[in-house]
């Protein structure tokens, strides 16, 4: 029987635990390699650790402890680190065949500045190849299983991430979001997911700096989490062309939200979005439950344009710009989803370029002008409950066909082009009894105020067991018949030479 540990204490009550000499980092963090190597044979979570490298880290955390020196933000906390960034001497393969044997000989920007606030990162969390999809699940490692039900899908891109919060295998990870991959997998696991304003965060990995399409941001099991990772990442920073200064307490304290003033409109669809109907039933249900709570709440209409169109294109310039080479190298090196986006984006024109980024500023203002009269828009996080992995992409909501792979993220990648801030946060569960996400989106660079209502909603749902956070069975999972580690999506290439080339950098098989 799996005891109940110091994992599944939150990162804030571990962080002041370990600040208060009443635990150590190097007992943290083998409570969490024990953690990972109990459950994640059943999910699939986390992929190349380095735990013997964290081991040191952790015993030079607990001798700063000890000697009194000052401590950052995140001091002694293992992190997760999303397969898509770069980790100096542990390997980085963007879940692509392609990146088999990348071992970088530097962190890139935001871990560089994690571990500089303290974080001992322990390993990797499984991605989609490229980061394309919201199914996790590549040829190098294999599929991430959802903690609720290891044969449905955890989501993506940030599925590893989101997995492995869910089981506490660590107290926080990091994600990355385009058109939905901290929020939809944040929302099918259960745990809380924070697409920041563009450059709130600083990003180092994109290729076209100036987009707003693509940030990091943090992942976690509450939101106080959530915004201690957010407090340490945080800040301008040359990589990062849109990345701004900001306050060095601009985090530290949240106002304190009056539900009971708030003005909420609410959506279903956005009114361009494909939405199972049972899903809309769920949301109804959730809106009907805290309607009494806040001051005003309604139903908006949206006119969104072309908005589908719009991010077809912007998304592909991304595709077209990071894989132009791999591709006229040698196209079947790139998996399905990857190459669909690299072939949409290489067919198009300079007016399909000009028209989308109009297209997105027409969208752009239509959107903030909602916020004129209401505090924060709520909608589902995503259109369906979970699906089995083994399907790569959803095909089809209520009967009707959908155009490509990522058509059903569009309840998330609207919200992207808009480029406001917003967050999934678990709201109970669905008519399948998974979790049901619940989207917060807040005014145009109104982070701040987005995680203090949020905070102020997650204490609201505490309260009420219909919308509390749900809990994986983990006894139940480890009944299962068969983990995840031996499942193999396509026969993948051999991992000697990867391991070889990591010399003390520890990886799990590949699957």
């Amino acid at each position: 029987m799996l005891e109940k540990n110091i994992v599944e204490k939150s990162a804030v009550e571990l962080r002041r635990l370990i600040g208060s000499k009443e635990i150590s980092p190097v007992e943290l963090l083998e409570a969490c390699i024990g953690r990972i190597e109990a459950i994640n044979p059943y999910i699939n979570a986390v992929t190349a650790t380095c735990f013997e490298r964290a081991r040191s880290e952790a015993v030079a955390a607990e001798a700063a402890v000890l000697q009194g020196r000052r401590l950052g933000l995140l001091h002694g906390l293992p992190i997760g680190i999303k397969d898509l960034e770069e980790t100096e001497g542990l390997l980085t393969t963007y879940g692509s065949p392609i990146y088999r044997d990348n071992i970088p000989a530097k962190d890139n920007a935001l871990v560089a500045r994690l571990r500089a606030a303290g974080a001992i990162v322990a390993g990797k969390t499984n991605v989609p190849e490229m980061g394309a999809g919201a199914n996790t699940r590549n040829t190098v490692w294999g599929a991430t299983g959802n903690p609720f039900n290891p044969i449905l899908n955890a989501g993506g891109s940030s599925g590893g991430s989101a997995a492995a919060l869910a089981v506490d295998m660590l107290p926080l990870c990091s994600g990355s979001d385009t058109g939905g991959s901290l929020r939809i997998p944040a929302a099918k696991c259960g745990v809380v997911g924070f697409r920041p304003s563009p450059g709130l965060i600083p990003s180092e990995r994109k290729l076209l700096g100036w987009t707003p399409i693509s940030v990091v941001g943090p992942m976690g099991r509450s939101m106080a989490d959530v915004l201690l990772q957010l407090q340490a990442s945080a800040g301008m920073h040359t990589a990062d062309p849109l990345s701004y200064p900001i306050a060095a307490d601009a985090f530290s304290t949240l106002r304190d939200i009056d539900l009971s003033e708030l003005r909420i409109g609410y959506t279903e669809d956005f009114g361009v979005c494909e939405v199972d109907d049972d899903i809309r039933k769920v949301f109804r249900s959730k809106i009907a439950a805290l309607r009494p709570f806040v001051k005003e709440c309604t139903p908006l209409a949206f006119d969104l344009g072309d908005a589908h169109r719009c991010f077809d294109v912007i998304r592909a310039e991304s595709f077209v710009a990071g894989f132009e080479a791999a591709y006229k190298r040698d196209p079947a090196s790139l998996g399905p989803n990857t190459r669909a986006n690299y072939e949409l984006g290489a067919a198009m024109t300079l007016a399909d370029c000009a028209w989308a980024q109009a297209e997105q500023t027409r969208l752009f203002r239509r959107f903030q002008a909602m916020f004129a009269d209401y505090d924060l828009i709520l909608s589902p996080t995503t259109p369906v409950s979970p699906f089995p992995w083994s399907d790569l992409f959803l095909k089809q909501v209520n009967g009707v066909v959908l155009e490509n792979y990522y058509r059903w993220l569009s309840l998330t990648y609207v919200v992207t082009l808009a480029t406001n801030p917003a967050l999934s946060i678990p709201c109970g569960s669905d008519h399948k009894n998974m979790p049901f996400g619940l989207q917060l989106i807040g005014a145009f660079r109104a982070d701040s105020y987005l995680l203090a209502c949020a905070s102020a909603f997650e204490r609201l749902f505490d309260s009420h067991p219909e919308l509390r956070r749900p809990r994986p069975d983990l006894e139940a999972l480890t009944k299962t018949d068969a983990g995840l580690t031996s499942i193999v999506i396509h026969p993948p290439q051999s991992m000697a030479q990867a391991n070889a080339n990591a010399a003390s950098v520890e990886t799990r098989p590949a699957v």
